[in-house]
């Protein structure tokens, strides 16, 4: 953990969880400081992935699974033809953008979770091969895969960025807040 997240008040089980959420997506979001627009697509490694494709894939898949929840399609529509979309820019989008998007994103997740009656309600998922048939998942289940899903992501990014200039997670904390580290 390279920031420390906030015991929740007494019995605020959202709020522990969505706190959680949003320190892996500052975490993500980090990587990106001071970074081009090139750099941020670049990929310094044997993966194919890119600090701005990554960003844009969990701001895609995040938006996508609280859409299930609420029993609408996502907002964008993946398939073999078009996956590799969701980890690279196309076109004219930009890092600043994808980031923007990310900000909407978050914010509608907390509030769609802060407006659900119970963490405890569910969600059918929509048949897809690689959903288990009749599976309903908790509100509870969809914010730690989400935690889950961000974190994994977060960690890629920290290896892509210091493999990128050799800056650290905690060095970009302390460039966020600006003060130095250590």
């Amino acid at each position: 953990m390279v920031t420390h997240v906030q015991a929740e008040a007494k019995g605020d089980e959202r709020g522990a969880l969505l706190a959680f959420l949003a320190e892996q997506r500052g975490g993500l979001r980090r990587t990106l400081l001071g970074l081009t627009d090139e750099q941020a697509g670049s990929r310094p490694s044997a993966s194919e992935l890119s600090l701005a494709g990554l960003v844009k894939h969990v701001a895609e898949v995040e938006q996508g699974w609280i859409a299930r929840a609420k029993g609408e399609p996502a907002a964008v529509q993946r398939d073999e033809s078009n996956w590799h979309e969701c980890f690279t820019l196309v076109g004219d989008e930009t890092v600043e953008q994808q980031l923007a998007y990310y900000e909407k994103v978050a914010a509608e997740t907390e509030a769609f979770i802060r407006a659900v009656p119970s963490l405890d309600d569910t969600f059918e998922l929509p048949a897809a091969p690689w959903h288990p048939q009749d599976e309903t998942l908790s509100m509870r289940w969809l914010c730690l895969h989400l935690i889950r899903e961000t974190a994994r992501h977060a960690g890629h990014a920290d290896i892509i960025r210091e493999s990128l200039d050799g800056a650290t997670a905690f060095e970009l904390v302390a460039k966020e807040q600006g003060s130095g580290w250590g």
